[in-house]
């Protein structure tokens, strides 16, 4: 193979992982969502868990919906979904540790300025990009070589 064969291959991987992701983010939002409503149709049907989440499941479920959220937006997600917050002496307090240790492990994102300041994200999946920047910087040095070649077309004399 030769060294442009190589590239290509590479960008095609690539590009497939970073779909992959996207997918994947999208199927953890449904998933967030329909654990919601699940959770919210069997507290109406008169259904208790027989598993419950512990309080680092069920703040990751909540805020899978990917809209930034406060803790006190948690704590009234989790209520709302019929999470029980009520073993704990100070349920703010629980769920500021718990957001703090998923900031720290890099699964969500704390929000510094803009409207929702103060705020945590989920955390996108990885990119390409996080392969490594030699490879992100070698997929951009190629990028723009190629838009500036220009096809060689080989003259015929007629």
């Amino acid at each position: 193979m030769t060294t442009d064969e190589y590239r290509r291959a590479l960008e095609a991987a690539v590009r497939e992982y970073e779909s992959l992701g996207q997918q994947r983010q999208d199927i953890d939002k449904r998933l967030s969502e329909l654990a919601q409503t699940i959770s919210t149709l069997s507290r109406l049907c008169g259904l208790t868990p027989t598993v419950p989440w512990g309080l680092t499941d069920a703040c990751r479920i909540v805020l899978r919906s990917g809209l930034p959220m406060t803790p006190t937006d948690v704590r009234d997600r989790l209520l709302a979904i019929g999470f029980d917050l009520s073993k704990y002496s100070n349920e703010l307090a629980a769920i500021h540790t718990v957001l703090k240790r998923l900031n720290e492990s890099g699964e969500l994102r704390f929000l510094v300025g803009g409207p929702k300041q103060g705020a945590y994200l989920w955390n996108r999946p990885a990119t390409a990009d996080a392969l490594g920047p030699e490879i992100a910087e070698m997929m951009r040095r190629e990028r723009t070589t190629s838009a500036k070649r220009a096809p060689v077309r080989k003259r015929t004399r007629t």
